[in-house]
């Protein structure tokens, strides 16, 4: 994202925000010792130590990042599509330049590390009526239980639009803003990052609507990002998808972010089943492996009973012998069922691996059933039992002495 006109004079804004001071907050970020500015993990280290609230901390992040990262004017076309997240704060953090998705990963990142719940916007923004040439950035951050709105760039300075060039003045306009005051200015492509119940459309937006429309459904948006939360990765840009495009694809940056958005969770959903088929294969591995070791345990223990069950051991020694194995059967019977493999082959193969473990489980069960009746048989009487043939199915409810 980058966004030409960084510079807003709202006065509803600065109304919106009243007067507070900050001075102590920004002098202590100042002060930060350059050996901490490497990384975020160490800014985040400098704010944790010198701040206790989140208010407080979440003013320390707004500053460092507004007051020391400067907007790359040379570079705000610029898209480098092999860097990763960790790349591009990695260099913002080294030349202490970036475009505005640059200003919010160092936001999003520190404010992380320092306890505060913040997420990334995508969105456009809109200046005297007129809607931004390009999409934008910004931040929200959670601050005792209540969301609030940042926006690091505009924050920095702005860029003069007739001559391009670019004029540093750390700010506090779009600092901690209620979301309905950011509305004025920032439109999410989604509208679950507007923060409120009633969200407006791009079309209302783009005239100027700063309310919603109360005569609607309610979205609970809390609920809604509580719901979002909790759905695997592909399913939370599928439904973000939904939103963008119910919203009104009213622009080319809206028709983009729906594409980025289904792009994304095709992405994410082929990373998951590539996930889910790892995690499949490893546990038919163990399975396998589990299974070999129960298999053979089971014909030691068909040994051990066609000699007769000798050499003597303990009776609890002799159920051992079988007890093991068969319970090594029974979890491996247990584990295939959660297993689903999709393409035929693969379920062919799961399907021959479970007959083959449910054959050994019911000759196991066999053999348990015998070895504990046989077991609560006196001495004088186990003497006088004939062990039936291995491998046939024994009805406990039919063995006598003459057996």
């Amino acid at each position: 994202m980058k966004h030409l006109f960084l510079f807003l004079m709202l006065t509803v804004v600065s109304f919106g925000q009243g007067k507070v001071s900050y001075t102590v907050i920004d002098k202590k970020m100042d002060a930060i010792p350059d050996g901490f500015t490497k990384c975020t993990d160490s800014i985040a280290q400098y704010i944790n130590a010198n701040f206790k609230t989140e208010s407080d901390k979440i003013r320390a992040v707004f500053y460092w990042t507004a007051s020391n990262i400067s907007y790359d004017l040379e570079n705000m076309y610029v898209v480098n599509y092999k860097e990763t997240k960790q790349d591009r704060i990695a260099k913002t953090l080294k030349t202490k330049a970036g475009i505005c998705y640059d200003f919010s990963l160092v936001f999003n990142e520190i404010a992380t590390a320092v306890g505060v719940k913040t997420v990334i916007i995508s969105g456009y923004t809109k200046l005297n009526g007129q809607v931004g040439n390009l999409s934008h950035a910004w931040c929200a951050s959670k601050i005792d239980g209540k969301w609030y709105l940042f926006d690091p760039t505009w924050g920095t300075g702005y860029i003069k639009s007739n001559d391009r060039n670019y004029l540093r003045n750390t700010n506090s306009s779009f600092f901690k803003l209620d979301p309905e005051i950011m509305l004025l200015s920032h439109m999410p492509f989604d509208y679950l990052w507007q923060f409120i119940d009633y969200p407006i459309t791009n079309q209302e937006f783009i005239e100027g609507v700063i309310a919603g429309d109360e005569t609607k459904t309610k979205f609970d948006f809390l609920s809604e990002i509580a719901k979002h939360e909790g759905l695997p990765k592909s399913d939370q840009f599928f439904e973000s998808a939904k939103r963008i495009e119910k919203n009104g694809m009213k622009n080319q940056f809206i028709a983009q972010a729906y594409i980025d958005a289904m792009n994304k969770g095709n992405y994410e959903k082929d990373q998951e089943n590539r996930a889910k088929f790892n995690e499949n294969l490893s546990k038919v591995t163990e399975i396998e492996q589990q299974y070999k070791e129960a298999v053979k345990e089971f014909y030691d223990f068909e040994s051990y009973r066609k000699r007769q069950f000798q050499p003597l051991v303990s009776d609890e020694e002799i159920k051992r012998k079988i007890q093991e194995p068969r319970d090594k059967l029974a979890k491996c019977k247990s584990a295939i069922c959660d297993i689903e493999f999709d393409g035929d082959q693969n379920k062919v193969n799961l399907d021959k691996l479970d007959n083959s473990i449910s054959k050994y489980l019911a000759r196991a069960e066999n053999h348990l059933q015998f070895v504990n009746w046989y077991l609560s048989q006196p001495e004088s009487i186990r003497k006088t039992i004939v062990r039936p043939i291995v491998g046939t199915v024994l009805n406990v409810g039919t063995i006598s002495k003459s057996n």
